[in-house]
C-alpha cells in the first residue's frame, strides 16, 4: 500500500473551508512513508478511478451533512470497487457505528483518529484482522481514541485549492480564507453537542509552531483571513492569546476568526481586547436559545442575561460577535420564538444571523447525551434511519408546522439571493400568522441593500 493511491481520504464537507479532516490524516500517512491520494467530493467530482485503484477508503464525517453524503460515497465504493476496506472516521462515525457497520463501514474511528487510521493501515498492509485500540470492527467495539498526538504539519498539496472554498466578506470585498485548528476536543459538555460523547469533556492543544506552520502555507495559497475551527478557542486561553499574537505578529495584516462559548465570553472577559488587537473579526458563539429553561435543557452554562453582557462586551471590544440559534426545540414556545425575534430586530442582529438559523430544528443523533435526560422523553419517536437522527414531536402542533414553513421559506428566499432584511420580515411575518397576530412592520424598508454589513463567512454557519 506504499503505490500513490493506494489510499484514499476522502472529505465529503467541512462547513465550506479546505477539509483539515483529511489533510492532517494525510500528513500522518506521509510521515510514515505512505501516499494516500485526497478528494473532496463538496467542491469535486467524485472520481470513479480513484476510487476503483484504492485498497483503503477512509471517509471523513465530522458533521451530520459530511456522514449523510459519506454514506451516498460508500456505496459508490462498493459498485466500483467490492474489495475496498472502507473506514469511517470522525465524530459522527462514533456515534452512529451500528448504522455504517450495516452499510458497508469495514471499520470505524473517533476522537483523535490519526494514529488509530495508521496503525489500521499498517495492520491491512501486514495482512492482519487482529483487534485493534481505537478501531472498531464488526463485532469488535472500540473506544474513542483520547489521546495526546505528535502532530505534523497537515498536508494540503492534494486539496483542491483555497479559492474553491468559503471566502470572508467584509467591507465591500472578498477575501480567501485559511481554515485551522489550535485545539480539538472540548472541555464542556453541552448536551445538545456531538462533542462530549466523543471526548467526554476532555480537550487537546495543538502545538503552536504546527498550526502557525498551517497558517503559514495557506497564506502562501492566498489567504488573508483564518478561521479557527477549534470547537471552543478558549477552552485554553494562554494557549489561544499566544497564537493569536504570534498570527498578528508574522502577518499584522490578516485577520481571523473564533468560535467561542458564552460562558468562555464572559469568563475571559479581559482578553478580548487582546484579541481584538491581534486581529479578531469576529467571534461565533452558539447561544442557541433566549429561553433559560431551553438553556438549561441543553445544559448550555448560560442564561439570557448572559448572552446580553456578552453582546456588550464583545462589542466595547470592538469584535463583531455573531450568535448561532437552535431556533425550535421541544421546549421552545411559540412566544419563545416570536420575542426571539423581536430581540435579533432590537439588537440590530439581522445582518449578524445567518437565515438558515432561522428554520434550523435541534438535532438528535445516536449517542447524544440529551437522550439520557427525562425532558426529552415524551416528544421523542425511535431512531429514524433515514435521517440518522431522532425524531421529535413538539406539544405544540403550531411549532412543528411553523418549522417546516419557516425551512421552506428560507430555502426559497436563499436561491433567489434574497437579502437578510427580507428574508427576516418573511420570517416574523409566519410566525405572527402562526399565533393569529397582526404582522409586525418590516423591518427590510429601513436596511438599504448599500449598508454596511458585519463581517461575515460567505458559507452560512451552523451549529
Amino acid at each position: 500500500m506504499r503505490e500513490p493511491g493506494d489510499i484514499l481520504l476522502v472529505a465529503c464537507y467541512e462547513l465550506g473551508h479546505q477539509p483539515l479532516a483529511v489533510a492532517w490524516p494525510a500528513a500522518f500517512l506521509e510521515r510514515a512513508g505512505f501516499r494516500p491520494a485526497l478528494m473532496d467530493v463538496s467542491v469535486e467530482p467524485l472520481d470513479a478511478e480513484k476510487l476503483a485503484r484504492a485498497r483503503v477508503i477512509a471517509i471523513s464525517v465530522p458533521m451530520h451533512t459530511a456522514l449523510r453524503l459519506g454514506l451516498e460515497v460508500a456505496a459508490r465504493v462498493r459498485t466500483v470497487n467490492p474489495g475496498a476496506h472502507i473506514c469511517f472516521f470522525g465524530l459522527y462515525a462514533t456515534l452512529n457505528a451500528d448504522y455504517l457497520f450495516a452499510h458497508e463501514a469495514d471499520s470505524v474511528i473517533g476522537g483523535e483518529s490519526e494514529t488509530p487510521l495508521l496503525a489500521l493501515v499498517d495492520a491491512l498492509e501486514r495482512g492482519d484482522a487482529g483487534r485493534l485500540p481505537a478501531v472498531a470492527r464488526p463485532g469488535q467495539p472500540a473506544a474513542p481514541h483520547l489521546k495526546r498526538l505528535d502532530f505534523p504539519v497537515p498536508s494540503r498539496a492534494g486539496l483542491p485549492s483555497i479559492k474553491s472554498y468559503a471566502h470572508v466578506e467584509r467591507d465591500d470585498r472578498m477575501d480567501l480564507v485559511a481554515y485551522t485548528e489550535s485545539s480539538r476536543g472540548c472541555l464542556h459538555r453541552c448536551r445538545h453537542c456531538p462533542i462530549p460523547p466523543v471526548y467526554g469533556g476532555r480537550f487537546f492543544a495543538v502545538p503552536r509552531e504546527i498550526v502557525l506552520a498551517d497558517i503559514r502555507q495557506q497564506i502562501e495559497a492566498g489567504a488573508r483571513h483564518v478561521t479557527f475551527g477549534d470547537p471552543d478557542f478558549l477552552n485554553g486561553p494562554t494557549h489561544a492569546l499566544a497564537v493569536a499574537r504570534e498570527l498578528h505578529a508574522e502577518w499584522p495584516d490578516v485577520t481571523f476568526d473564533v468560535t467561542a462559548k458564552i460562558e468562555h465570553l464572559l469568563r475571559h472577559r479581559a482578553h478580548l481586547p487582546a484579541l481584538a488587537e491581534a486581529g479578531c473579526l469576529f467571534i461565533v458563539s452558539a447561544a442557541e436559545s433566549l429561553s433559560d429553561t431551553v438553556l438549561a435543557h441543553l445544559d448550555k452554562g448560560h442564561t439570557r442575561a448572559d448572552i446580553l453582557t456578552a453582546l456588550a462586551v464583545a462589542r466595547e471590544a470592538g469584535i463583531t460577535l455573531r450568535p448561532t440559534w437552535v431556533a425550535f426545540t421541544p421546549w421552545t414556545t411559540l412566544a419563545d420564538h416570536r420575542e426571539w425575534l423581536d430581540f435579533l430586530d432590537a439588537e440590530g442582529l439581522i445582518d449578524h444571523v445567518d437565515p438558515v438559523q432561522y428554520g434550523l430544528r435541534l438535532l438528535v443523533p445516536p449517542g447524544s447525551l440529551l437522550l439520557e435526560t427525562e425532558a426529552l422523553r415524551p416528544h421523542l419517536g425511535p431512531l429514524e434511519q433515514a435521517t440518522l437522527s431522532y425524531p421529535w414531536t413538539h406539544p405544540d402542533p403550531r411549532m412543528d408546522r411553523l418549522q417546516a414553513e419557516t425551512a421552506a421559506l428560507v430555502a426559497r428566499a436563499t436561491e433567489m439571493k434574497a437579502d437578510a432584511p427580507a428574508i427576516f420580515d418573511g420570517v416574523r411575518a409566519m410566525a405572527a400568522a402562526a399565533a393569529g397576530a397582526a404582522t409586525p412592520a418590516p423591518v427590510s424598508a429601513g436596511m438599504s441593500k448599500g449598508r454596511k454589513r458585519p463581517p461575515r463567512l460567505t458559507e452560512a454557519w451552523f451549529c
